[in-house]
Formats: C-alpha cells, structure tokens, sequence
C-alpha cells in the first residue's frame, strides 16, 4: 500500500511540477513587466490634467495590458530601427550612451552582451561540448561562446575557445572558462537538447544523433540483450 501510494504521488508530482515552474517564471516575469509599466503610467499622470489622470491610472488595473503594450512597443521598435533613419537615429543614441560616465560602461557591456546573444550571425551558444571540469577526469556539459581576444588571446598559446558552464538545475548561472580547443569534446545534440539535459541533472538524456557514430555505436552496444 505504502509502495503505491508512494509511486502514484511521484507520478502526480511529475506531471504538475513543470507546469508550476512554468507558471512560477511567467509570473515572476509579469511581475516585472506590470512593475515598469506602472511607474511609466504614474510618470505620465503626473504631467497630463486632471480629467485624465485618473483614467491613466485605471490603466494599471487592466490585467496584460501592461504585457500587450509592452509587447507592441518592441514590435514597433523593431519595425523602426530595420529602415535607414532608424538605422541612423540608433547609430546616434549609441553614440549618445558612449559619452556619458558610468552609464557608458554598463550600457556598452550589455549591448555587447545582447548583439553577441541574440544576432542571427554570431555563434554564441550554438554549440554544445563535453569539458573537463572542475577537475581533470570529470566531464560537464558547456556551450561556445567564441574565441578569447584582445590582451587575453595575446598571452594564449594555440587555439582556446570561450566556454559557459552552466550551472543545475537553474543554467542561468555558471562559470566562465577559457580552454584549448583540443581539450574539448565537440557534442552533435542541439542547445535546446543539452539544456534540458543539463536542467534534468542528466535524467533526460537525448537520443545519439545519426552524425555521431561513437554515441549510436554505444547505444547500441548498451541495447544488446547480455
């Protein structure tokens, strides 16, 4: 009885809890996202009448709206800056950024961040490798991030790649390395299949790819009947 009982609330356990977690990121999200659009609201309240005021206000108390708008906005951001004065007018902006102290150093290190992540033609976070970490003998999952460069690529011998660790079962933290090419091990599985492998603690293991004849190799010899 204990047994079953036991067995059925793992078996319940696995269906909800993702959903939960799912849940729990939109939520913290919206939370944000509601937190900024109320304070550009106030913001704007402050310097229209009286008569609309309180209707701006109201504003806030819609549920999504915030989400839609600030949705909307991104989208019309994008749709601006893809023709050639928006080109201009956001080569102009940055420039703006560049000049102003402090603020020059944390908005460059993220537009970085951001154009490096996120362009079609980089090739961040596009490739997944087996590294040897945090001790020689022991293996992890990592992803490229690029090539060391600058001063750092100056006092490098070979070639050494730029490697995120990430941590489980949150990947959004984790450890930079700079390692020799030839120390690491290419994979052929996808990010999206290395992450919910790291994410699982390497319960949800990807199936071999047919571009890897070691992995089916082994797969299939752990399939034989003994």
């Amino acid at each position: 009885m204990g047994a079953s009982f036991r067995k059925y609330l793992v078996a319940g356990l696995l269906v909800w809890l993702p959903l939960a977690i799912t849940i729990w990121v939109l939520a913290q999200v919206l939370d944000v996202v509601n937190g900024v659009f109320g304070s550009l609201l106030a913001a704007l309240a402050l310097v229209m009448p009286g008569s609309f005021r309180e209707a701006i206000l109201g504003l806030h108390h819609v549920p999504g709206l915030g989400l839609v708008i600030l949705a909307g906005g991104l989208l019309a951001t994008g749709v601006f800056v893809a023709n050639i004065f928006g080109q201009w007018l956001l080569t102009q902006w940055d420039r703006l950024m560049s000049h102003i102290p402090i603020v020059k150093s944390i908005y460059s290190s993220v537009k970085q961040v951001s154009d490096t992540l996120f362009s079609s033609s980089g090739n961040a976070f596009r490739e997944a490798v087996l590294v040897q970490y945090p001790r020689a003998g022991s293996w992890t999952i990592a992803f490229v991030t690029g090539t060391p460069s600058g001063e750092v690529a100056c006092h490098l011998e070979d070639e050494h790649v730029s490697l995120y660790v990430p941590t489980t079962p949150n990947p959004t933290s984790g450890f930079f390395l700079i390692v020799p090419r030839a120390d690491v091990k290419p994979l052929h599985m996808t990010v999206d299949e290395a992450l919910k492998y790291i994410i699982s603690m390497g319960t949800v293991a990807p199936l071999p790819h047919a571009g890897d004849p070691v992995a089916v190799a082994a797969d299939a010899a752990r399939n034989q009947p003994g």
